[in-house]
């Protein structure tokens, strides 16, 4: 090898040495970059974690705090559903208190009724059914009237009186031999429900001068109820 190419190697080897020097300096620079780049990732990491933590905790707080307002608020429909009951049971008191009066007065002078009996309660094999009024007369007449008293009338409430008179037998059989028949007495009535009461055979009593009198038609017949059903004039 001549000097001169001596010089050539040397000034290569010069050149690739600087030029690898340089790239380790670039790899170097890449590493640290590397490096905070996966510390930056770590921490966004560390600071997804917690804040996965401090969500999944108000969750199990909000949760939590669901099912206390959900059993508060099914305690509180509980009690109103109570107070509109007892609201509902002394209102049809106080209807069954204002009727029977004058439903007493009405069954002795219009059906001749000679017993008549307020809150009926009857239990029979294990049964019950409940008579707002009840009167009967035996002899020669030997009839029997159920009365049915509503504050407001409903389809459910004629429904209920066509029950009563159903099982009257069940629960009566010692008036079985009766002529028997209904009267509903309402002081809130629709016209679909006044057709309807008088459309199932049922005398209807509303309301007037606060007195219960009935409201039916001269050729209204009631329905007659026991073991041949047809209409009769009481």
């Amino acid at each position: 090898m001549t000097d001169q190419e001596l010089k050539e190697l040397v000034a290569s080897l010069a050149v690739f040495h600087k030029e690898a020097r340089g790239e380790i300096r670039e790899l170097r620079a890449a590493q640290r970059e590397t490096d905070r780049q996966i510390k930056e990732t770590d921490q966004q990491l560390k600071e997804t974690n917690q804040r996965l933590k401090e969500t999944d905790q108000q969750l199990k707080e909000s949760i939590k705090e669901a099912r206390l307002r959900s059993r508060e608020t099914d305690k509180q429909i509980k009690e109103l559903g109570k107070q509109i009951g007892g609201l509902g049971r002394k209102f049809g008191g106080l209807t069954e208190g204002m009727a029977y009066p004058s439903m007493k007065k009405l069954l002795r002078e219009r059906f001749h009724m000679e017993f008549i009996v307020p809150r009926v309660e009857i239990t029979r094999n294990g049964k019950n059914m409940e008579l707002d009024v009840f009167g009967y007369s035996n002899g020669s007449l030997n009839r029997a009237v159920v009365v049915e008293v509503k504050s407001r009338l409903d389809q459910e409430g004629i429904e209920q009186m066509d029950r009563i008179m159903a099982r009257f037998d069940e629960f009566l059989p010692e008036h079985s031999d009766k002529r028997r028949f209904g009267i509903v007495a309402a002081v809130d009535c629709s016209p679909e429900m006044k057709n309807q009461v008088r459309q199932r055979g049922f005398y209807l009593a509303r309301i007037q001068d606060e007195l219960f009198v009935l409201d039916s038609p001269e050729s209204f017949r009631p329905r007659y109820f026991g073991k041949v059903s047809h209409a009769i004039t009481p």
